[in-house]
């Protein structure tokens, strides 16, 4: 099998569908549904999500989580929003009141809810560059759209749906690459045939994304080339991602040697047995490599330093934010101090600080996974992620 060649690999199976897309037609207007991950494992339950307010909801109330399913039920809620019957109103009333052909009239108007929906969750960088990708588009709709027989609502309307299905198809194939490129970067200085050990924080997996997932992704991808001995799972505290989410896909799958731990065991797991690589996932990656992923990550970075364990960020293109420098300029978002006190059990007069990411320095990063390949440090030391931007960038 050549490096990156995502083949052999196999589905997540249906029991860790993130999210149910059903297209519609001319008639039947798109559906949305997502599965309420509060609720794992206790029980699997899907949200309906018919309007932007829905998907902005499921956002910020971490029903849903995870940077990349996060950008994707952004832009599917938008694409059901639109079609739905009561906007589809608003925007014949717009129409009415400034004229079929006001490009503008309607682009502000999809742009205003677009708006809305980035300022769900600040910190993860695939929800604004997605919703960039699609205002990109419509703003493309303003030169050309003279050549197509539609009215102008109804390219703006079209174009957002249409390309909501590609980023939805999109994040499902960079998944599988980026995992098999992540199983080459763990396994080609190994033995031929090495069993390895691989840790892991938060959750990465099927559901964090549209399919098979980032970091929980190249474990799989691993399992699938016979070579995973053991993956161990971060708690995740305090929202317990780790122990909620990724141990429920690792008892799913039957992945081999699943096993769960405490985010404060780490380090002595690590003194004690033998982790081969550390892979996590990431909200942002800045253009010097620095990165803001699960609160915990960077302790868990420090852990692998002093062990001499390879700590690998696993991320897609859509991750990589060129525009911010450094990781002290990213926005933390600190979450509401109840999330903490009710898992804690701690008594309500104390005082909490809840930040939901914390920031990973690029010095602490053996190499960053994406479905482009691998960004390794180059001849100066350094991550160079602008580099690598502009290498792969059309």
């Amino acid at each position: 099998m050549t490096e990156g060649q995502p083949a052999a690999q196999q589905a997540a199976p249906e029991s860790l569908r993130s999210l149910i897309y059903n297209d519609g037609d001319d008639d039947q207007p798109p559906t949305l549904q997502v599965l309420d991950q509060l609720l794992i494992p206790d029980k699997k339950e899907y949200m309906e999500i018919p309007d932007v307010q829905a998907a902005w909801a499921v956002i910020r109330n971490m029903n849903i989580r995870g940077a990349p399913l996060i950008a994707i039920v952004a832009c599917l809620g938008l694409a059901v929003d639109l079609r739905s019957a009561k906007v589809s109103k608003d925007l014949d009333d717009l129409v009415e009141k400034h004229g079929k052909d006001s490009f503008e009239t309607v682009f502000n108007f999809v742009d205003e809810k677009m708006n809305y929906l980035n300022s769900s969750r600040p910190t993860a960088v695939n929800l604004a560059n997605a919703l960039a990708e699609v205002r990109e588009q419509l703003l493309s709709l303003k030169q050309s759209s003279n050549e197509s027989s539609l009215s102008i609502r109804d390219q703006i309307v079209q174009a957002v749906v249409k390309y909501a299905r590609f980023m939805l198809d999109r994040d499902a194939k960079d998944n599988m690459t980026l995992a098999a490129h992540g199983a080459d970067a763990i396994l080609k200085p190994l033995p031929e045939g090495s069993q390895v050990t691989i840790m892991t924080i938060c959750n990465t997996g099927a559901l964090a994304t549209s399919h098979y997932g980032t970091a929980l992704g190249v474990v799989r991808a691993t399992r699938a080339r016979n070579q995973l001995k053991k993956v161990v799972a971060l708690e995740t505290r305090p929202y317990n991602q780790g122990s909620r989410l990724t141990a429920f896909e690792i008892v799913e799958e039957q992945m081999p040697g699943g096993t769960l731990i405490c985010d404060s065991m780490a380090a002595y797991f690590m003194a004690t047995q033998t982790v081969d690589a550390v892979v996590i996932g990431a909200d942002r990656v800045c253009a010097n490599g620095d990165t803001a992923n699960k609160v915990g990550s960077y302790a868990l970075s420090l852990a692998a330093a002093a062990h001499s364990v390879p700590f690998y960020v696993a991320a897609p293109f859509t991750t990589l934010d060129v525009h911010t420098a450094h990781g002290k300029d990213i926005h933390i978002e600190e979450r509401p101090a109840q999330e903490l006190l009710e898992s804690a059990r701690a008594p309500k007069g104390i005082a909490v600080w809840n930040p939901a990411f914390d920031v990973t320095p690029a010095k602490c990063i053996s190499g960053i996974i994406t479905e482009k390949g691998v960004i390794y440090r180059d001849q100066d030391g350094k991550i160079d992620v602008t580099a690598f931007v502009k290498a792969h960038t059309k």
